[in-house]
This record gives structure tokens, sequence and C-alpha cells, in this order.
């Protein structure tokens, strides 16, 4: 595996974080929240922020335990039982898939501004994914960079679009029916619609633990700061596009539609370049960087063919970046509508979740001093509590995206789960993958977390 010797700081790790989460999923999808709970959709996607936040509690807990290398793969290794592990490390790869819905959008966003451009988007959305990909080859810290830059960007733009329009909001915007617009049912569907733009603000962070400067606090810490950052400026921007113009003729409209009746041209071109766009490309950013260092560790364990583990001489992994690039760019090829696809990467994870979460009950119990030396730690029956909270967060986000699949992709989304466990199942039985040295690992990897405290301290 590559060694980089630049760390990681807070700053790296929070931009990282809030450039992932604030993605394409919330300049899409505000409409379709305002249209379910009117103007009470600023407290739908601040609440979304901290029920994502539960939804993978595991991932905040255990970064504040363990130093992990191999991020949230490693967390799985710990909490899953041979199989399970496999499986889950397999559908990392899946992932892959979205990358390519971010390089798709990046072009959609950027024609509302240059629309020449519109009918090459295959090419210019394999293009834009190539160069980050590329950008990989210099390293973590040149991609953390990268991100910080386009972050900033991002937030002044977003900055304009509340600023701007916040003085423009109609009176009596707490007040009426359009307030909790269709009632507390409403405003659930409003929660768990916007689940998906409100996600991610760990997924980052804990997969870049090998690389950040003392992580079992600068990640947990971070999360907790992008969770708030990103809570915040989606409910100042839930505001704006349910309040300056009728609930009716936002309601199921991109934010761009908003912008386009409020901001002169210019202000428009900066909030579609700056705001819409770089919040996709620090989406797709953050992504590639966050899956890199599991897909890693996928191979060297096994669950793929040997050749995945081979580098360049200066310890680049240019297969598993090779095969990853090719999963993000193969759908765009051949045409793929990804809408549906994105539901069917995220059912399954969020099944795997709530297991997860539980497990996290008999996971202090195994590691106590681990746990006490946690930033989070807490007293026992509140932790469980919040585990098992954790747990339904995540059941009710599968089941609410899985009910809304047709026929053919619920049979789709049990393919996929059915791939990735005959795979597994493969990979165990002809002893590729060793059930005692994962086993082992577990033990390993809590004997180097155990050294990387005491190192801290």
């Amino acid at each position: 595996m590559q060694k980089e010797t630049k760390k990681l700081g807070m700053f790296d790790i929070y931009s990282l974080g809030v450039g992932g989460a604030i993605g394409s999923g919330i300049f899409v999808m505000m409409g379709l929240g305002i249209g379910f709970t009117g103007h009470s959709i600023f407290l739908a996607v601040l609440i979304g922020c901290f029920y994502m936040l539960l939804a993978y509690l595991y991932q905040l807990l255990m970064s504040s335990m363990f130093v992990l290398p191999g991020g949230d793969y490693d967390m799985k290794a710990m909490l899953f039982g041979p199989m399970l592990t496999g499986v889950s490390g397999i559908f990392t790869y899946v992932n892959g898939i979205g990358m390519a819905m971010y390089g798709m959008a990046i072009v959609d966003y950027a024609s509302m501004v240059f629309p020449a451009i519109l009918p090459y988007k295959t090419l210019i959305a394999v293009a834009i994914i190539t160069l980050f990909f590329a950008a990989t080859i210099r390293g973590s810290k040149f991609l953390a960079t990268i991100t910080s830059i386009m972050t900033i960007v991002l937030l002044v733009a977003i900055g304009l679009f509340v600023v701007f329009d916040l003085p423009q909001v109609k009176p009596g915007f707490f007040d009426g029916d359009t307030f909790f617009l269709n009632g507390g049912v409403g405003f659930i569907q409003a929660i768990s619609i916007m689940s998906f733009a409100c996600q991610g603000t760990t997924m980052a962070p804990v997969s870049m633990m090998e690389v950040t400067k003392k992580p079992r606090r600068t990640i947990p810490v971070a999360i907790i700061f992008i969770t708030l950052t990103v809570g915040i400026v989606y409910a100042l921007m839930g505001v704006v596009a349910a309040g300056v113009l009728l609930v009716e003729d936002v309601a199921g409209q991109s934010l761009a539609l908003v912008a386009q009746e409020i901001f002169p041209n210019w202000l428009y071109v900066i909030f579609i370049l700056g705001g819409a766009v770089f919040a996709i490309a620090t989406s797709l950013a953050s992504g590639i960087a966050m899956l890199r260092y599991p897909c890693i560790q996928v191979a060297e364990d096994g669950w793929m063919p040997a050749f995945f583990k081979k580098t360049t001489k200066g310890g680049y992994p240019y297969v598993v970046q090779g095969f990853f690039y090719l999963i993000s760019i193969l759908p765009i090829i051949l045409g793929f509508s990804l809408d549906a696809i994105v539901s069917l990467v995220m059912i399954p994870a969020m099944l795997m979740n709530a297991y997860l979460n539980c497990s996290l009950i008999g996971l202090v119990k195994k590691y106590p001093e681990q746990w006490k030396s946690s930033v989070y730690h807490m007293p026992t029956p509140v932790f469980n509590v919040i585990c098992v909270l954790g747990s339904v967060c995540a059941l009710v986000v599968a089941y609410n995206l899985f009910v809304d699949l047709s026929v053919r992709d619920m049979i789709v989304c049990l393919g996929i789960i059915a791939l990735c466990v005959v795979v597994a199942a493969v990979r165990l039985k002809t002893g590729a993958v060793s059930r005692e040295t994962l086993l082992n690992k577990q033990q390993e990897i809590a004997r180097k977390a155990v050294e990387a405290t005491a190192a801290e301290e």
C-alpha cells in the first residue's frame, strides 16, 4: 500500500467531509421535500442530517475507538463475521456506480450556463471522472487540497444564495397551511426523501484515518462539526427555496429554477458553477478519496483476485484504482439511468448499517479500554438506546427506498445482494480468504488500536 508522508489535519478532514456531504442531492431533491412538507422543509433537512448521522452511528463511534487503515472496511471486519465481511467488502467496489452519477450531474448543471456542451455529455462526464482519478496519483493530500479550495468556493456561492435571497422570504413564513403542509406524515416523508442528500458526513472522514493526524480525536470531532455545518447550510437553503416563491411553484423543482427566478444573470452563473457544479465535484473527489483505502484493503485481504494487489514502484495501487475507475465510467458509456441504481446501492448499505449499529453493543463490552478512552464515552444504558435508535433509522431508510422501487428494480436489488454473497462465498470456499485470518485480524486491529492510543497520549 502507498504510504503518504503528508498527514491530514482537522481542516482537511472537515473540507473533505463538507464537500462530500453537500452534493447533487440537495440541489435536485429540495423541491421534492418542499412538495411533502412545504415551508417546514428547513426543519426536515436539519433533522435529516442528524438522522443520517444516527444511521451511520458505528462509523462515528468506532472512529473514536480505533485507528483503522481500511476505514469503513476495517470497521465492518471487526463487527461482521467472515461471510458478511466479504459481502460488504465486495460491495465497496459496487459503490463506484455513484461516481458516474456525479460526472453526469456536473455536465447537467454546467449545461445550464453553457448549453452547447450538452450534446457531448457522455464524453465530458467521462473526462471529468478521468481527471479526478488522475489527481489521486499525486496522493490524498493533493486531492484534499483541491477539495478544500472547491469547498470554500462552494460555501461562498451558497452563502450568496442565502444572504442575497433571505431578505426576500415572504412574510408569514412560519404561519399558515404551508408550514407542515401535509402534517406529521408529510414531514416524515420529507425527512426520508431528503436522507439521501443528508448522508455523507461520516463517509469521507473515516476512510482517511491512516493519513490523518491524531485520527481518534480529529475524525470523530470533525464529523460533528461537519454535520452541524451541513445541517445549518441546508436549513438556510430550505428557508430560501421554500420562502421566496410560492410553494406550488417550487414543489418538485430543482434549486436551479429558484435561483434563475430570483438572481440576476451574473449571480445565477456564480451559483450554478460555484455552487451546484462545485458541490457535485467535491462529492466526486471525496467519493474517490474515501473509497480508495477500503478498496485496497479488500484486495489485500483476498476478496479480489491476486493481481489487484499490484502497485507501481512508488506504491500507487493502479489495478484497484483502474478497476474502480472502470466501474465509475461504465454506466455513463452504456447510457444507464442512475436514479434507481443509487437507491439499489443504498438499500443494502442501510441494511448492513442496521446490523452494524446494534453490533456496537457487543463491541464495547469486548474492548472496554478503547471505549473508555473514546471522546464519546457515555453511560451504558444511554449508549444501548442510541445504538438501537441508529439501527431503526437505517431500517426506515431502507424500507422507504425499497417500497418505491418497481418490481423489476426490486429484483435487481436482490440480485446485487445475491451477487456479492456468491462472490464472497466462493472466495471463502476456495481458500482465497482464510476465515481464521479474518478472525485473527479482528484481534490485530484492536492490538494496533491500543498501540496507536498509547502513541497519541
